[in-house]
């Protein structure tokens, strides 16, 4: 099978059972798309997944061991296709020694590692410390991980075996009260690489081929309202996939308009599509003339980002603890960034991931988002704060 081209035909290879336990877009099937990072060493799987249509990749990546073997970091779903990419490496390159768990908040995440883990019965499983659960804490074994041998990282990678090849540094625990957020960066020497879960964005102009594979979200969005029909073509695609980026990480940005409810009902009764796929014709929003704009501001020419919501409503609570954690992952001499969401590989420097953080510093030379397509997001944060669900931002240092 080609790296580049998705040619699975059979809806059994792509098949994912578990999806009630996420139910995210695409539910029960989960195409997947391997690429070669760098030759015979690095791999992306990526698969997609979203809500009401707002789709974005979600992204494994292997390594090969110089000793043999392979490292798997934030495991996707384990469909049969997905299993069968793995395989063809192992094949040329050696078993999955090690799986890598480098969140405690991304459930898009967690959810997988337990159903990966068990076609690999000889990995051991590393997760990051300060695991939870919602509503009730429970031990990981209930939720999957294989009990004996799921390890919690150590605070010192020297301690792992992973020290041969990796380092890796620890987001400490930011306490959010109804839960909390940690993140695992990892840096591959051999190769100069930077490995991120959430914290580290870049937003391509252009749809990522995962999730072309299915138009039908890229349409949607493309329309203008629930009467026109879009032709599937490159530019229509690319606006749609624009419009699910801002969707994605502003929820709302200042150049989209909510429609009132009474219109969106009577609209849905003269739409052209009132399928379940297509919402029973309801299409709350509307889109101002110059959303554009505000896609390339957060786009700013594909630069590294920390994504809105982690900056407004995650980090934000712990800057010094943050900026700690960057200052450190900043000192690895990477070239390169693979994130878990959006594009990747990203060229970048560490001056250009630590310059992404700097929204966390009172004296930031970088600019930041936009103030009017926050005003949700920081909106969200107010409520929050002032119900006790969370606690409030401190200073920037």
């Amino acid at each position: 099978m080609s790296d580049s081209t998705y040619l699975t035909s059979n809806y059994r290879d792509i098949a994912w059972p578990f999806w009630p336990i996420l139910p995210l877009y695409p539910y029960g099937k989960r195409p997947t798309l391997r690429r070669e990072v760098i030759e015979n060493q690095i791999w992306t799987f990526e698969q997609f997944q979203g809500i009401f249509y707002v789709v974005i990749p979600l992204r494994m990546t292997v390594i090969k061991l110089e000793k043999g073997g392979l490292l798997v970091y934030a495991p996707v779903a384990p469909t049969r296709e997905c299993i069968r990419l793995v395989r063809e490496l192992e094949q040329e390159h050696g078993v999955v020694q090690f799986i890598i768990l480098p969140t405690i908040s991304g459930l898009e995440h967690k959810v997988f590692v337990g159903p990966f883990s068990r076609y690999f019965p000889t990995a051991q499983v590393y997760i990051a410390p300060y695991q939870w659960s919602f509503p009730l804490n429970l031990p990981l074994s209930w939720l999957g991980f294989p009990k004996k041998r799921t390890h919690i990282l150590p605070q010192n990678c020297e301690e792992t075996p992973l020290r041969d090849e990796f380092d890796y540094k620890i987001l400490e625990k930011i306490d959010l009260k109804t839960g909390s957020f940690s993140e695992v960066a990892f840096f591959h020497r051999r190769s100069q690489t930077l490995l991120v879960t959430d914290t580290l964005i870049s937003v391509p102009e252009d749809p990522p081929a995962i999730v072309q594979l299915d138009p039908y979200p890229l349409l949607f969005h493309a329309k203008e309202n629930v009467f026109e029909e879009v032709g599937d073509n490159s530019l229509n695609r690319r606006k749609g996939w624009q419009r699910i980026a801002l969707f994605a990480l502003y929820f709302r940005p200042s150049t989209l308009d909510t429609i009132p409810w009474r219109r969106v009902f009577a609209d849905a009764s003269k739409a052209l599509h009132r399928s379940k796929k297509a919402y029973f014709g309801l299409f709350p929003f509307q889109w101002q003339k110059n959303w554009q704009e505000s896609f390339e501001v957060l786009r700013n020419d594909g630069k590294l980002l920390v994504a809105p919501i982690l900056q407004t409503l995650i980090l934000n609570r712990e800057p010094k603890m943050v900026l700690d954690w960057v200052n450190q992952v900043s000192k690895w001499d990477f070239k390169r960034v693979i994130p878990c969401h959006f594009s990747a590989p990203i060229e970048a420097t560490p001056e250009q991931v630590r310059n992404a953080f700097s929204f966390l510093e009172k004296s930031a030379l970088v600019k930041g988002l936009p103030l009017s397509d926050l005003s949700v997001l920081q909106s969200i944060d107010q409520v929050l704060c002032q119900r006790g669900i969370t606690p409030p931002a401190k200073e920037k240092i």
